[in-house]
């Protein structure tokens, strides 16, 4: 078989016997393990401040550092695309994870613990944006739903089983076990890998710009790490917070001057000239920040003041990501049929209904509830994310493929660090707000009535944020691809 496929420069290279399903299914395997790792581990938290002896605020570093190294490396990306080859890239990836892990199931103490995790997220910031260039690459226009679909149940049902997995080692063995049994299934995606992958791009390697890079770590950096300190405590009035923020727009700001005025830049912002890209971009932030402040809220409130084990809270969450998971491949369908706007509307809907039915919920409500309000709102999302994401990619050029990827997967990043922050902000100044002025201050449950107080400040501002989304879906037309 005779595949034309386009290079990274727009030029066209001809690939013989181009192998597009094993392609795809050893990103699939090597995706499922690494999102897998990253979530599992959040249920240990409990487990690592006990055993390390350390605080709430410094556990949460091993999430910090994973998305501040995430929002160093992806930003660049779109250069690392373009001056190595896919199975170079996708083999340095799972080297990464593989060594990140291995540390991880040794560390002997804290500071170990968190090279590793620096470590695993060198190699998921590789793998992403190659995965979805590759699939831009190989995969014609109209076919990317399905293939996206396939992609979008791995990246939701890794995560969905890693809290219930975790839970359920937790109960018997170390979390030193959770990393333990990553590592056989990431040497099988290795092996499967380096076996099956095939280049598909031709590197062209572009001037690397050092000021540029520069920029973007000091733009990123501090962007993800001050969102990330204030909502993990440290307060939108901490110095550290306020000059992490300040460093991170000055830096951004830079950042982008200097790439509009390169000839050769590491990230083109040339994509934003396309209104599709755009839409489909910030329908994918508001998402993100939708998905991940819930994500981190709900399994709270579950422990919290439902008072229930790790284990039974992972399990209640794992029904919503599921289905989430069976639906992407499904709504990639719909999308090559139909297109985006017709999904991304009523997912909005459906999202706006459930986190209206998060802003009720009391001590008092049932499990059943929670499950079935989570359902809702992960049908939404599988209703939108594919499908903006796809839609607003296929409206780029060839060339502009690999900083196509890198924006939206850079500001997925950022999205996510803005938006737990808010939501651990709304919830901490919601449960004190009560708690200063309480309806009953004998009441010995005023802790607990007021924690769902601050739950119920974080949901609604994400219905604020939902309907904005609500309003940008009505603007999503289909892109009618001209290109290859």
């Amino acid at each position: 078989m005779n595949i034309d496929i386009s290079a990274n420069n727009g030029s066209t290279i001809e690939k013989n016997n181009i192998r597009t399903v094993p392609i795809i299914v050893s990103f699939l395997i090597a995706g499922f393990v690494g999102l897998f790792s990253e979530t599992a581990l959040n249920m240990a938290l409990n487990s690592l401040i006990i055993d390390f002896g350390i605080k709430e605020t410094t556990v949460q570093w091993l999430t910090t550092g994973y998305l501040l190294t995430l929002g160093i490396l992806v930003p660049v990306s779109g250069m690392i695309l373009q001056w190595f080859s896919t199975r170079q890239l996708f083999i340095a990836s799972l080297i990464f994870s593989i060594i990140g892990t291995f540390i991880a199931a040794i560390a002997p103490t804290f500071a170990v613990l968190m090279i590793a995790r620096v470590v695993q997220a060198v190699g998921t910031a590789l793998l992403l944006p190659l995965m979805f260039n590759t699939i831009l690459v190989l995969i014609p226009p109209q076919n990317r739903g399905k293939i996206m679909g396939l992609m979008g149940l791995v990246i939701s049902f890794a995560p969905a089983i890693g809290p219930t997995i975790s839970g359920l080692i937790l109960k018997t063995l170390s979390w030193h076990w959770i990393f333990w049994i990553s590592l056989p299934l990431l040497g099988v995606a290795i092996v499967f890998g380096s076996y099956y992958m095939q280049n598909v791009t031709t590197p062209t390697k572009p001037k690397i710009d050092i000021l540029s890079i520069l920029l973007s770590t000091i733009g990123f950096g501090g962007i993800v790490y001050g969102f990330s300190s204030a909502g993990e405590g440290g307060g939108w009035g901490s110095l550290e917070v306020i000059i992490a923020l300040v460093a991170g727009v000055l830096g951004l700001l830079l950042f982008t001057i200097r790439q509009l005025t390169m000839k050769h830049p590491i990230m083109d912002l040339r994509a934003f000239k396309y209104p599709m890209f755009v839409i489909g971009l910030i329908l994918l932030v508001i998402v993100m920040m939708i998905l991940l402040s819930s994500m981190i809220l709900l399994p709270l409130y579950l422990q919290t003041v439902l008072a229930l084990s790790t284990f039974t809270a992972g399990l209640l969450l794992l029904p919503g990501g599921i289905i989430n998971g069976l639906l992407s491949p499904i709504m990639g369908g719909l999308f090559d049929k139909f297109g985006p706007k017709w999904l991304v509307i009523p997912g909005f809907v459906l999202i706006m209904a459930a986190l209206i039915g998060f802003t009720t919920i009391d001590i008092e409500t049932s499990k059943g509830f929670i499950i079935g309000l989570l359902i809702v709102l992960m049908i939404g999302v599988s209703m939108i994310m594919m499908p903006a994401q796809t839609n607003g990619l296929n409206q780029l050029p060839p060339e502009l493929y690999p900083h196509g990827t890198a924006i939206m997967n850079t500001l997925q990043q950022v999205s996510g660090a803005i938006g737990t922050a808010i939501a651990i902000s709304l919830l901490a100044s919601g449960t004190n707000a009560y708690l200063s002025n309480p309806v009953d201050a004998v009441n010995p449950l005023n802790p607990l009535i007021a924690f769902t107080e601050g739950l119920h400040r974080s949901f609604t501002f994400a219905i604020i944020v939902a309907l904005i989304g609500l309003v940008l879906a009505f603007f999503v037309k289909r892109v009618n691809v001209e290109h290859k």
